[in-house]
């Protein structure tokens, strides 16, 4: 994937032509030549109206083919049934990229759809590259090109690519408010070209930005996404829209394409290390964060304040991030002890009260003096402090908040972002903006929804299933089935007693549920009578399921950790594999985590690791250490195995027994789709 090249010509044009430029204030094509104007364009600029000859003091052109010279972009403000046309003459006259805000396209139905299916046949027939439709456009200040609304020419390092034109123009508009500015702005709208995956590759090549944010629906192309993501070196923040149902409903129509299941984004984005924002909020502060602040070389966190409420709630959050706020040495205290007032606490926060308003000097003291103890220092503007700008150094190990300031605040926190000091509205924006850093480290834990057994599948014999697992390496309770009960018995006598009786039957996959399976029969009598009474209870819960008898399977020794490990097929990304507590504990806990596969054994060992209950496995207070080797080694094996056969939807182990050497899967359920 190489789509740099072919989209200079759309965010670093040596020249533009807007087709539809209007004479007529407040119409779109009115504003964006208005602002491809004022926004300092240095290269030719080319009005496109069939009925003016001048706007805005340039020559207009009845068509873009009577342009002298070709422009390198067009920017497409017409009626959506005369863009493909429009889109064919800018081919045909050399164009080689347009940017097209009008909408009426894919977004408005099956007309629209049509529509733009013919606006991207005329941009594949000659090589245009396209962004949009349904889209505000791009601008990108550093190239002084401003093919958008509202005019913002602050240049910065944050990229912001949006499926939302709103979303992006907010983001965008926070940026210039803040005196931060961007690297580019970009409406994708409805992508019949140019998407999220061709400009995350491009931007990670982009000398002026320096983390690449995006707002999220849906993906067009899930494979040149992830290879995107996998070759970013540039940090890539992501808000990922349509989480619920209903939110996915309300995506796929908006984008006309699959939101996906947000599990499996969450595993795509701990895979390729993406820092996944919850609200716009976040997505702005990462980013912020990310491209402003340096990595510190630790966790360990001085928090310097005139305000006690908000030093507790960094250090209420700091904690739950996983940072460490030890006391100043005492080296440091006795340095601190004779430069602050005596009422100053020296201790972690250092809060130096209303004074600083008087004498602002009291910070650049802490800091100064606690610089190389720390590895970063929280400093909480908490109070109106005159000159903060000045007590702070940009590019210096600090997290500067400033809030309760009023005016003053206003004046100081646009004088920092001037000087390249990110600033944060409140101590637990700035911390979860610092903790982006260390967020790999471990992972943090994805959602937990349970995959869904789709139409077309079948769920294999127990007796098949468990010698699938076997001649994969598994080792697994075999589970023979008993079309009667003294067959039963006979199977039952060979393992020796005890043994476990489960209905057999295609329509029951959750036997359990409905009171299917028997434990610790002990005698040819009780599995007589067990036998009958499974079949009796089949039938009054399930009265048209299929039942072929039960199985017999010896029980399991006692002893081991009962987990859940299984592999669905996600239906874009495919494999992925699920493990956390298994046994009664997978309903009630839920403690369930997922990587997507194929994967490495570090992989397999972190998601082990990302469970809540990981602690049962290492030998919390006093257990023996169970064996997490076999337990990965099932893992490749069960990886393999669904490698090997992609016919299987849905393989389970529920529960898979951990001992203190080996392991033991008690229950296997596998659903294949091509089975009848």
């Amino acid at each position: 994937m190489d789509s740099a090249p072919s989209l200079d010509a759309i965010f670093q044009p040596h020249s533009v032509a807007v087709i539809g430029a209007s004479t007529a204030p407040g119409k779109l094509g009115y504003d964006i030549l208005y602002n491809l104007i004022n926004g300092g364009f240095p290269g030719p600029i080319y009005p496109v109206n069939p009925k003016a000859d001048e706007i805005l003091g340039r020559q207009a052109y009845k068509a873009v083919g009577d342009i002298p010279a070709a422009p390198e972009l067009a920017v497409v403000v017409i009626p959506a049934k005369a863009v493909p046309g429009a889109i064919e003459q800018c081919g045909a006259a050399g164009v080689k990229a347009a940017i097209v805000i009008t909408g009426g396209f894919a977004e408005a139905g099956e007309a629209g759809e049509k529509l733009q299916d013919e606006l991207a046949a005329a941009a594949r027939k000659y090589g245009v590259r396209v962004i949009g439709p349904n889209c505000q456009g791009v601008n990108n200040p550093h190239q002084k090109m401003c093919a958008s609304w509202p005019l913002l020419t602050r240049p910065g390092r944050m990229a912001f690519i949006s499926q939302s034109g709103t979303v992006g123009a907010a983001l965008m508009d926070w940026a210039s408010e803040e005196r931060l500015g961007v690297s580019v702005f970009i409406s994708l709208g409805n992508r019949a070209d140019v998407d999220e995956a061709d400009c995350i590759e491009y931007f990670n090549n982009d000398p002026h930005t320096r983390v690449i944010a995006l707002y999220l629906e849906g993906v067009k192309r899930p494979v040149y996404f992830t290879d995107a993501l996998a070759a970013a070196t540039k940090p890539v923040v992501i808000l990922k829209a349509g989480r619920t149902a209903r939110g996915r409903q309300a995506a796929e129509s908006h984008t006309k394409s699959l939101a996906g299941n947000d599990a499996v984004y969450d595993a795509i984005f701990r895979k390729y290390r993406v820092h996944r924002a919850q609200t716009i909020e976040e997505l702005y502060d990462f980013a912020k964060g990310l491209a402003y602040l340096s990595k510190p070389k630790g966790r360990r966190l001085l928090t310097v304040t005139s305000s006690g409420g908000a030093a507790i709630l960094a250090l209420d959050r700091a904690e739950q991030l996983g940072f460490t706020a030890p006391p100043p040495s005492a080296a440091l205290a006795e340095k601190l002890r004779a430069e602050l007032p005596s009422h100053c606490a020296i201790a972690n926060p250092i809060d130096l009260t209303g004074d600083v308003i008087g004498d602002p000097s009291l910070y650049g003291k802490v800091i100064q003096a606690a610089r190389d103890e720390y590895d970063t220092q929280v400093v909480i503007f908490g109070d109106p402090v005159p000159g903060a700008a000045d007590l702070v150094t940009p590019g210096a190990d600090e997290l500067v908040v400033f809030l309760g300031g009023a005016d003053v605040e206003r004046q100081e926190v646009p004088r920092m972002h001037e000087r390249g000091i990110p600033v944060f509205p409140s101590p637990e924006r700035g911390l979860q903006a610092l903790h982006q850093f260390f967020c790999f480290e471990p992972p943090p834990p994805p959602e937990t929804p349970t995959p869904t057994l789709g139409p077309g599948l079948s769920l294999l014999p127990a007796g098949e299933a468990a010698s699938l697992l076997t001649k994969s390496g598994i080792p697994a309770a075999a589970a023979p089935l008993a079309a009667t009960a003294d067959e039963a018995v006979e199977l039952a006598k060979n393992f020796g007693f005890p043994v476990s009786l489960k209905i057999a039957s295609p329509d029951i996959p959750h036997k359990s549920d409905m009171g299917g399976v028997r434990l610790y029969v002990n005698s040819p009598e009780e599995v007589k009578n067990e036998f009958s009474d499974l079949l009796a209870t089949a039938r009054m819960h399930a009265q048209e399921a299929r039942l072929e008898g039960v199985t017999v399977s010896p029980m399991a020794k006692p002893g081991g950790v009962e987990v859940i490990l299984g592999v669905f097929t996600d239906p874009q990304y495919g494999a992925v594999l699920m493990f956390g507590l298994g046994g009664i504990f997978t309903e009630i806990y839920r403690d369930v985590r997922f990587c997507l596969l194929p994967a490495q054994e570090d992989d397999f060992r972190r998601l082990v690791a990302s469970i809540q209950g990981y602690p049962l496995l290492t030998g919390a207070r006093g257990q023996t250490p169970k064996d997490v080797d076999a337990l990965v080694e099932v893992m490749k094996a069960l990886s393999r195995m669904a490698t090997a056969n992609p016919e299987l939807d849905q393989i389970e182990l529920n529960p898979l027994l951990v001992y203190d050497r080996g392991v033991f899967a008690v229950d296997v359920r596998i659903f294949s789709r091509f089975r009848t």
